[in-house]
Protein backbone atom coordinates (compact mmCIF):
# COMPACT_ATOMS: atom_id res chain seq x y z
CA UNK A 1 0.00 0.00 0.00
CA UNK A 2 1.09 3.34 -1.09
CA UNK A 3 1.66 6.45 1.50
CA UNK A 4 -1.94 7.86 -0.45
CA UNK A 5 -3.52 4.78 -0.32
CA UNK A 6 -2.26 4.65 3.51
CA UNK A 7 -3.68 8.12 4.46
CA UNK A 8 -7.46 7.19 2.96
CA UNK A 9 -6.98 3.56 4.19
CA UNK A 10 -10.09 2.13 6.49
CA UNK A 11 -8.52 -1.41 5.80
CA UNK A 12 -9.29 -3.87 8.86
CA UNK A 13 -11.69 -1.03 10.16
CA UNK A 14 -14.83 -1.97 12.43
CA UNK A 15 -17.44 0.72 10.94
CA UNK A 16 -21.18 0.43 12.48
CA UNK A 17 -23.32 2.05 10.34
CA UNK A 18 -27.29 3.16 11.66
CA UNK A 19 -29.81 3.35 8.86
CA UNK A 20 -27.72 1.87 6.44
CA UNK A 21 -30.71 0.16 4.80
CA UNK A 22 -31.43 3.22 3.02
CA UNK A 23 -29.95 4.59 -0.39
CA UNK A 24 -27.28 7.17 0.92
CA UNK A 25 -26.00 5.19 3.90
CA UNK A 26 -26.35 1.51 2.35
CA UNK A 27 -24.09 3.43 -0.85
CA UNK A 28 -21.92 4.33 2.22
CA UNK A 29 -21.86 1.18 3.70
CA UNK A 30 -21.03 -0.82 0.66
CA UNK A 31 -17.73 1.39 -0.11
CA UNK A 32 -16.73 1.23 3.32
CA UNK A 33 -16.44 -2.50 2.55
CA UNK A 34 -15.23 -2.75 -0.88
CA UNK A 35 -11.94 -0.61 0.85
CA UNK A 36 -11.88 -3.29 3.38
CA UNK A 37 -14.06 -2.63 6.42
CA UNK A 38 -15.80 -4.97 8.50
CA UNK A 39 -19.42 -3.29 7.63
CA UNK A 40 -21.90 -3.93 10.52
CA UNK A 41 -25.23 -2.96 8.72
CA UNK A 42 -27.67 -1.43 11.70
CA UNK A 43 -31.43 -1.14 10.50
CA UNK A 44 -34.58 -1.10 11.90
CA UNK A 45 -35.96 -3.01 8.75
CA UNK A 46 -34.42 -6.61 8.20
CA UNK A 47 -35.47 -6.78 4.73
CA UNK A 48 -33.29 -3.29 3.98
CA UNK A 49 -30.50 -4.40 6.00
CA UNK A 50 -30.20 -8.00 4.48
CA UNK A 51 -30.05 -5.91 1.09
CA UNK A 52 -27.02 -4.37 1.70
CA UNK A 53 -25.29 -7.10 3.31
CA UNK A 54 -26.52 -9.60 0.16
CA UNK A 55 -24.59 -6.96 -1.95
CA UNK A 56 -21.47 -6.28 0.21
CA UNK A 57 -20.82 -10.09 0.10
CA UNK A 58 -21.73 -10.72 -3.20
CA UNK A 59 -18.81 -8.17 -4.36
CA UNK A 60 -16.48 -10.30 -1.57
CA UNK A 61 -16.95 -8.02 1.27
CA UNK A 62 -17.28 -7.68 5.08
CA UNK A 63 -20.38 -7.07 6.40
CA UNK A 64 -22.97 -7.94 9.13
CA UNK A 65 -26.98 -7.14 9.40
CA UNK A 66 -28.03 -6.31 12.47
CA UNK A 67 -31.41 -5.23 12.74
CA UNK A 68 -31.66 -2.66 16.04
CA UNK A 69 -34.20 0.84 16.29
CA UNK A 70 -32.02 4.05 16.96
CA UNK A 71 -34.61 5.58 19.35
CA UNK A 72 -34.50 2.52 21.30
CA UNK A 73 -31.62 1.99 23.89
CA UNK A 74 -31.96 -1.46 24.79
CA UNK A 75 -32.00 -2.66 20.88
CA UNK A 76 -28.90 -0.49 20.50
CA UNK A 77 -27.17 -2.07 23.41
CA UNK A 78 -28.04 -5.12 22.25
CA UNK A 79 -26.40 -4.38 18.73
CA UNK A 80 -23.39 -3.19 20.52
CA UNK A 81 -23.16 -6.91 22.10
CA UNK A 82 -23.20 -8.53 18.56
CA UNK A 83 -20.54 -5.92 17.65
CA UNK A 84 -18.08 -6.55 20.30
CA UNK A 85 -18.49 -10.46 20.42
CA UNK A 86 -17.40 -10.03 16.85
CA UNK A 87 -14.83 -7.66 16.96
CA UNK A 88 -14.11 -6.92 19.72
CA UNK A 89 -14.26 -2.54 18.94
CA UNK A 90 -15.67 0.20 17.14
CA UNK A 91 -13.73 2.21 15.04
CA UNK A 92 -16.37 3.90 13.29
CA UNK A 93 -19.74 5.18 13.79
CA UNK A 94 -22.18 6.87 10.73
CA UNK A 95 -25.44 7.92 12.56
CA UNK A 96 -26.94 7.87 9.45
CA UNK A 97 -30.73 6.88 10.60
CA UNK A 98 -32.90 9.87 9.93
CA UNK A 99 -35.65 11.55 7.30
CA UNK A 100 -38.76 13.12 7.55
CA UNK A 101 -42.76 13.16 7.79
CA UNK A 102 -45.07 14.03 5.46
CA UNK A 103 -47.46 14.76 8.34
CA UNK A 104 -44.40 17.14 9.93
CA UNK A 105 -44.43 19.31 6.76
CA UNK A 106 -46.90 22.12 6.09
CA UNK A 107 -49.19 22.23 2.81
CA UNK A 108 -52.33 23.29 1.49
CA UNK A 109 -53.72 21.16 3.01
CA UNK A 110 -51.90 21.39 6.21
CA UNK A 111 -50.77 24.93 8.28
CA UNK A 112 -48.00 24.93 10.49
CA UNK A 113 -50.36 25.64 13.22
CA UNK A 114 -52.52 22.52 12.70
CA UNK A 115 -49.36 20.18 12.44
CA UNK A 116 -49.63 17.06 14.84
CA UNK A 117 -47.31 16.88 17.68
CA UNK A 118 -46.77 13.51 17.35
CA UNK A 119 -45.53 13.83 14.04
CA UNK A 120 -43.51 16.94 15.01
CA UNK A 121 -41.86 15.24 17.75
CA UNK A 122 -41.10 11.86 15.48
CA UNK A 123 -38.96 13.77 13.69
CA UNK A 124 -36.83 15.72 16.10
CA UNK A 125 -36.72 12.77 17.54
CA UNK A 126 -35.87 10.64 14.90
CA UNK A 127 -32.50 12.73 13.52
CA UNK A 128 -31.63 14.36 16.83
CA UNK A 129 -32.05 11.62 19.24
CA UNK A 130 -31.34 9.04 16.44
CA UNK A 131 -28.55 10.70 16.62
CA UNK A 132 -27.42 11.32 20.43
CA UNK A 133 -28.54 7.70 21.66
CA UNK A 134 -25.89 5.60 19.13
CA UNK A 135 -23.28 8.11 19.75
CA UNK A 136 -23.45 7.49 23.58
CA UNK A 137 -24.27 3.59 22.98
CA UNK A 138 -21.25 3.23 20.29
CA UNK A 139 -19.29 6.19 21.67
CA UNK A 140 -18.56 4.81 24.87
CA UNK A 141 -16.52 1.77 23.25
CA UNK A 142 -14.29 4.49 21.61
CA UNK A 143 -13.73 6.17 24.45
CA UNK A 144 -12.99 3.01 26.54
CA UNK A 145 -10.43 2.02 23.82
CA UNK A 146 -8.85 6.03 23.57
CA UNK A 147 -9.78 6.29 19.78
CA UNK A 148 -12.47 6.14 17.05
CA UNK A 149 -15.14 8.57 14.35
CA UNK A 150 -18.16 9.65 14.49
CA UNK A 151 -19.94 10.98 11.47
CA UNK A 152 -23.03 12.63 12.32
CA UNK A 153 -25.56 13.35 9.09
CA UNK A 154 -26.99 17.02 9.05
CA UNK A 155 -28.41 18.78 5.95
CA UNK A 156 -27.95 21.72 4.33
CA UNK A 157 -31.72 22.92 6.16
CA UNK A 158 -29.70 23.27 9.24
CA UNK A 159 -27.59 26.54 7.52
CA UNK A 160 -30.83 27.76 5.62
CA UNK A 161 -33.88 26.36 7.14
CA UNK A 162 -36.17 25.38 3.92
CA UNK A 163 -39.97 26.42 3.81
CA UNK A 164 -42.50 23.77 4.98
CA UNK A 165 -40.23 21.18 6.45
CA UNK A 166 -40.05 22.94 10.26
CA UNK A 167 -38.80 19.88 12.84
CA UNK A 168 -36.65 18.36 10.13
CA UNK A 169 -34.68 21.79 9.93
CA UNK A 170 -34.74 22.29 13.66
CA UNK A 171 -33.47 18.55 14.39
CA UNK A 172 -30.37 18.89 11.53
CA UNK A 173 -29.51 22.49 13.00
CA UNK A 174 -29.42 20.27 16.42
CA UNK A 175 -27.28 17.83 14.88
CA UNK A 176 -25.02 20.27 13.44
CA UNK A 177 -24.69 21.80 17.05
CA UNK A 178 -24.17 18.24 18.75
CA UNK A 179 -21.57 17.58 16.59
CA UNK A 180 -19.49 20.55 17.83
CA UNK A 181 -20.22 19.80 21.26
CA UNK A 182 -19.62 16.13 20.92
CA UNK A 183 -16.43 16.87 19.05
CA UNK A 184 -15.32 19.00 22.00
CA UNK A 185 -15.80 16.56 24.91
CA UNK A 186 -14.77 13.71 23.49
CA UNK A 187 -11.27 14.84 22.45
CA UNK A 188 -11.47 17.01 26.07
CA UNK A 189 -12.19 14.12 28.25
CA UNK A 190 -11.38 11.02 26.71
CA UNK A 191 -8.84 11.62 23.96
CA UNK A 192 -7.84 13.18 20.86
CA UNK A 193 -7.70 10.92 18.55
CA UNK A 194 -11.64 10.41 18.85
CA UNK A 195 -13.07 12.87 16.13
CA UNK A 196 -16.37 13.75 15.63
CA UNK A 197 -17.62 15.08 12.19
CA UNK A 198 -20.34 15.46 9.99
CA UNK A 199 -21.66 15.57 6.11
CA UNK A 200 -24.49 18.26 4.99
CA UNK A 201 -25.31 16.76 1.70
CA UNK A 202 -27.32 19.31 -0.05
CA UNK A 203 -30.73 17.46 -2.33
CA UNK A 204 -30.61 14.05 -3.13
CA UNK A 205 -33.45 12.19 -4.18
CA UNK A 206 -34.69 9.87 -1.68
CA UNK A 207 -38.18 7.86 -0.74
CA UNK A 208 -38.50 10.15 1.93
CA UNK A 209 -38.09 13.20 -0.27
CA UNK A 210 -40.00 12.74 -3.53
CA UNK A 211 -42.58 13.74 -2.82
CA UNK A 212 -41.93 17.58 -2.37
CA UNK A 213 -39.49 17.20 -5.34
CA UNK A 214 -41.48 15.35 -8.21
CA UNK A 215 -45.13 15.20 -9.10
CA UNK A 216 -46.42 11.87 -8.54
CA UNK A 217 -47.74 11.05 -11.59
CA UNK A 218 -46.19 12.79 -14.34
CA UNK A 219 -42.22 12.31 -12.52
CA UNK A 220 -42.00 16.28 -13.63
CA UNK A 221 -40.01 18.53 -11.27
CA UNK A 222 -42.39 20.10 -8.92
CA UNK A 223 -41.93 24.03 -8.81
CA UNK A 224 -40.30 23.47 -5.41
CA UNK A 225 -37.90 20.97 -7.15
CA UNK A 226 -37.59 23.35 -10.06
CA UNK A 227 -36.13 25.90 -7.75
CA UNK A 228 -33.75 23.46 -5.75
CA UNK A 229 -32.03 22.58 -9.49
CA UNK A 230 -32.24 26.20 -10.57
CA UNK A 231 -30.61 26.92 -7.09
CA UNK A 232 -27.89 24.73 -7.37
CA UNK A 233 -24.51 26.09 -9.41
CA UNK A 234 -24.40 22.60 -10.64
CA UNK A 235 -27.67 21.77 -12.12
CA UNK A 236 -28.87 18.86 -10.69
CA UNK A 237 -29.99 16.72 -7.65
CA UNK A 238 -27.06 14.88 -5.47
CA UNK A 239 -26.41 11.16 -6.25
CA UNK A 240 -25.52 8.51 -3.37
CA UNK A 241 -21.67 8.66 -5.16
CA UNK A 242 -21.48 12.33 -4.26
CA UNK A 243 -21.17 11.92 -0.81
CA UNK A 244 -18.56 8.98 -0.82
CA UNK A 245 -15.22 11.39 -0.99
CA UNK A 246 -16.12 13.41 1.76
CA UNK A 247 -17.23 10.33 3.52
CA UNK A 248 -13.98 8.38 3.02
CA UNK A 249 -11.85 12.10 4.04
CA UNK A 250 -13.86 12.22 7.48
CA UNK A 251 -13.40 9.16 8.52
CA UNK A 252 -9.60 8.00 7.63
CA UNK A 253 -5.94 9.36 8.61
CA UNK A 254 -6.56 11.77 5.95
CA UNK A 255 -8.80 14.02 8.25
CA UNK A 256 -6.91 13.30 11.10
CA UNK A 257 -6.59 16.78 12.75
CA UNK A 258 -10.22 17.88 11.45
CA UNK A 259 -12.97 17.57 14.10
CA UNK A 260 -16.20 19.68 15.20
CA UNK A 261 -16.37 20.50 11.47
CA UNK A 262 -20.04 20.56 9.13
CA UNK A 263 -19.02 19.38 5.22
CA UNK A 264 -21.41 20.67 2.99
CA UNK A 265 -22.07 18.29 0.02
CA UNK A 266 -24.59 20.25 -2.02
CA UNK A 267 -23.29 21.77 -5.55
CA UNK A 268 -22.63 24.91 -4.13
CA UNK A 269 -26.36 25.58 -2.94
CA UNK A 270 -24.93 27.45 -0.08
CA UNK A 271 -22.94 29.31 -1.94
CA UNK A 272 -25.32 30.78 -4.21
CA UNK A 273 -27.35 33.55 -3.50
CA UNK A 274 -29.70 33.23 -6.30
CA UNK A 275 -28.80 36.35 -8.23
Amino acid sequence: MNAEENLFSVDGRVAVLTGAGGVLIGRMAIELARRGAHVVVVDRVVEAARQIVDNIRDAGGDATPVIADVLDRESLLSALGCVEESFGRVDILVNGAGGNRKEASTSAELSFFDIPLEALRFVIDLNLIGTVLPSQIFGRVMARQKSGVILNISSMNSFRPLTRIVGYSAAKAAINNFTQWLAVHMAQNYSPAIRVNAIAPGFFETRQNRYLLRDEATGELTPRGRAIVDHTPMGRFGVPEDLLGTMLWLVSPASEFVTGVVVPVDGGFSAYSGV
